[in-house]
């Protein structure tokens, strides 16, 4: 325990994570070559009839969505307190359905081509924090989903001034709700006041997060 930072290491899962990072890491470099291939050359599924931006910003909420997908089996991956892994679970299963949402509304041609590392980012983000506790665990989704509510409160905003496309400020508003109540849950499970260090980490998070979108947008 390091109480200074306000952390501490869960050095029993420690070398399990670390063999399962190189393990990904092997697998997603193996495997980036070929999924980028197999998505240039997939046929259009779906109609291009979405704006530019619109789509740009459908990217990045997909990629964010994948991204929140692996932050949580990351966190199950290293962690084995019950009280996070049955928090991680039920979010877990919340950020698949936003998911499935959003593989309906962007077709697979206008998603990301950097898909393999916002899965590997995510891990990591969830890993992390999970080796040194709870409270990191659950100020890490604070900032992650303090990050996203600003990120999707941006297109909401945007999109209740086209009618046209008032169904996706619904669908998003929805998705907005679930994750606010995430963050909402985080604080009220933090055990303490995150020291130097939690916070520092957790500015990086909020960093990648805003840099990550902007790529995604990219493509």
């Amino acid at each position: 325990m390091f109480s200074w930072l306000n952390i501490e290491i869960d050095v029993s899962t420690s070398s399990a994570a670390y063999i399962e990072w190189i393990n990904l890491v092997f697998f997603y470099s193996v495997h980036v070559v070929i999924w980028v291939a197999d998505t240039e050359n997939t046929s259009l599924l779906h109609s291009r009839k979405l704006p530019s931006w619109l789509i740009a910003e459908l990217r990045s909420d997909h990629a964010g969505e994948m991204g929140a997908v692996y932050i949580y089996k990351g966190i199950l991956r290293v962690t084995r307190d019950t009280r996070v892994r049955q928090f991680a679970t039920q979010h877990l299963n919340t950020e698949v359905k936003h998911l499935e949402l959003m593989e309906t509304l962007i077709g697979l041609e206008d998603q990301s081509i950097f898909i393999p590392l916002w899965r590997l980012a995510g891990f990591f983000t969830g890993a992390i924090p999970a080796l040194f506790g709870a409270n990191a665990i659950y100020a890490t989704i604070h900032s992650v989903e303090t990050f996203v509510d600003k990120h999707y409160q941006q297109q909401i905003d945007r999109l209740l001034n086209d009618a046209e496309h008032i169904h996706l400020a619904e669908a998003i508003e929805a998705c907005r709700q679930d994750e606010v109540q995430h963050r909402d849950e985080a604080m009220c499970f933090l055990i303490r006041s995150p020291g130097p260090l939690l916070r520092a980490w957790c500015w990086l998070v909020g960093f990648g997060s805003s840099n990550a979108v902007a790529v995604a947008r990219w493509r």
